[in-house]
């Protein structure tokens, strides 16, 4: 009598690298890790097997191991414990794994990164440059959020649109050139936290159309400082919202 197969194996980490070769190997290592801890493998406050074995395990340097464990500090997924090892703090909801393209989740977490870097000073700029016209620009986006919002729909378009009309309103070209060379990259992190976002959308939706409406004030009221801060916040929220989990806000 031939023995039951488990219907869901896990891959070989060969393999499990080999779906993303067009990636760095430490972005690899990254994501199959991320993966591991959202499917169970390693849940909240398991440790992680050491550098040494999951170099091993994937057959590359501890440095590329090093590297990725690095990434998975900074999102705050895993903190490392002096003389211990690390230990998963969080695990995101399965629903991450679900809307995110094999590939993407890494360089989804460094757009952000340089979106952080550059779209603060955007807004500062703007709240002091800005005229009648692209400030109108800016709120009619926003509009059309609040619109999407009570339709309960994904409205990405509208959304980089009121980036897009910040970026445009600081008078600076390079802003505007560089979020638009970014455009699909950004657009793909927006749909991810949107369709996330439509888990609980009564109170996650609301949360980040008011970071939205910060940053709209404060370009109205030409105060370029409240303008930075706002942005700051949205950015590093929304990245942080990747891995809140299924249920988060």
């Amino acid at each position: 009598m031939a023995t039951p197969q488990d219907p869901s194996p896990t891959p070989a980490p060969e393999s499990r690298l080999a779906q993303r070769q067009q990636m760095k190997l430490s972005d690899q290592v990254y994501e199959a890790v991320l993966t591991d801890i959202v499917q169970g493998r390693f849940p909240e406050g398991a440790k992680l097997p050491t550098e040494t074995t999951l170099a091993q395990e994937f057959n590359v340097s501890r440095p590329v191991v090093r590297e990725a464990l690095a990434r998975l500090r900074d999102d705050g997924l895993i903190q490392p414990r002096q003389g211990a090892g690390s230990f998963v703090l969080k695990r995101p909801g399965s629903a991450l794994l679900r809307f995110a393209p094999i590939g993407s989740i890494a360089d989804i977490q460094r757009c952000f990164e340089f979106r952080i870097a550059v779209e603060p000073m955007a807004a500062k700029l703007a709240a002091t440059r800005r005229d009648d016209k692209e400030l109108e620009k800016i709120k009619a986006a926003l509009e059309a959020l609040d619109e999407a919002i009570k339709l309960g729909t994904v409205d990405v378009a509208s959304d980089f649109a009121f980036h897009n009309a910040v970026a445009h309103a600081s008078r600076n070209a390079y802003f505007a050139t560089t979020l638009h060379s970014l455009e699909q990259s950004v657009k793909t992190a927006m749909l991810l936290n949107r369709q996330l976002s439509l888990l609980n959308p009564l109170e996650r939706l609301n949360l980040v159309q008011a970071e939205h409406r910060v940053v709209y004030k404060a370009i109205l009221d030409r105060d370029g400082e409240a303008a930075f801060d706002a942005m700051y916040k949205h950015i590093e929220k929304a990245r942080n919202r990747v891995f809140d989990g299924d249920a988060a806000v």
